[in-house]
């Protein structure tokens, strides 16, 4: 039972970790725990704005380094990457509290399991991050595009719900399987952002990017049909349209967009893919966790997915310092990918 201000701690507080955290942290007592390279800056306190124009200043938080922080939560949203969630699970498991639910806002689709797996008789359940965050500066988050978070229904949840919705308009979801899949395809343009060096803004007014990312999706549509997977859309866009609207001629997608609602999703100029970031602070990358995923179930249905694995490789590549890739080769390569 959850009395007073809820006690949350968020584990893997990078951008998306912080600016969520911050938010609550304005009706909650937030435990951001992370890297002293992201955590230090917030000594002085936090802001946090969007696409929207929210602008607040919010100082009441604590900032942790140490997994030990996550005692007394009575709630730990996870947020780390998808290849760090097995130890998330090792220290949610070592220090909070058992009754305590877990929540995973993480990119991919087999986070949530994975951490079910190591964190037996603990409520774990499914979420999703719709929206964008990028860092304007060392203390200022931004979230450049829109969408209310997205978790699994289930009675674990009730006791934060409303605290959940007030800074995040909460979508409950009886099909989280389905949406984090329409997530995933929507994510796959990650990698192509990631490849461009552009912001998404420029990415989507150049045809040829999106084409790229029209053949990736259309690739994982086919997949998952084949797997009897039915993913729900995750934007204002019907996620089985998305491949068509993608490849047609600028002039025209852009009419499309604004006669279909599209120009509502709004993109900050300068936001970026989580990918992108990642490549520019010399991390490695989600792609196993996006594009791997369809490779891995292609081949679980005796198939193959060569778009998806030919990003696999090219950001790879680009972890390794390749430069960023025009447009018209981009999907040239992808083209004769999709033909092999």
């Amino acid at each position: 039972m959850v009395s007073g201000r809820p006690k949350i701690a968020v584990f893997g507080a990078g951008m998306i970790g912080i600016y969520v955290g911050g938010l609550l942290a304005r009706d909650a007592d937030v435990t951001l725990i992370g890297r002293p390279s992201m955590l230090d800056a917030l000594k002085g306190g936090l802001r946090l704005t969007d696409v929207d124009e929210l602008d607040v200043t919010v100082s009441s938080f604590t900032a942790a380094t140490d997994p030990a922080a996550l005692a007394g939560a009575d709630l730990v949203l996870v947020t780390v990457k998808s290849m760090q969630t097995a130890d998330a699970a090792a220290a949610i498991a070592a220090h909070a509290p058992p009754g305590a639910p877990v929540i995973s806002f993480q990119n991919g689709v087999s986070n949530t399991d994975l951490l079910r797996e190591r964190l037996p008789g603990r409520p774990v359940l499914a979420g999703m991050v719709p929206f964008n965050v990028a860092q304007r500066g060392p203390a200022h988050f931004h979230r450049g595009t829109g969408g209310g978070l997205v978790v699994e229904d289930s009675p674990a949840l009730a006791p934060f719900e409303a605290l959940l919705n007030r800074s995040f308009e909460l979508k409950k979801s009886s099909n989280i399987t389905g949406i984090q899949w329409g997530k995933l395809l929507v994510n796959l343009n990650n990698a192509i952002n990631a490849l461009s060096g552009v912001s998404l803004a420029e990415e989507f007014r150049q045809r040829d990017y999106r084409r790229s990312w029209a053949l990736a999706m259309a690739e994982g549509l086919k997949l998952l049909k084949a797997a009897r997977i039915e993913p729900v859309d995750a934007v204002a866009m019907p996620l089985k349209l998305m491949p068509q609207i993608m490849s047609l001629p600028d002039a025209i997608y852009g009419y499309v967009m604004a006669a279909g609602g599209g120009a509502k999703v709004r993109v900050d100029p300068h936001a970026r893919s989580s990918m992108a970031d990642d490549l520019v602070r010399g991390r490695p990358t989600e792609v196993d966790y996006l594009q791997g995923e369809l490779v891995r179930l292609a081949a679980r249905l005796g198939r193959k997915a060569p778009v998806n694995a030919r990003l696999v490789q090219l950001v790879k590549a680009a972890e390794g310092g390749a430069p960023p890739i025009p447009a018209k080769a981009l999907y040239a390569d992808l083209r004769a990918a999709s033909r092999g």
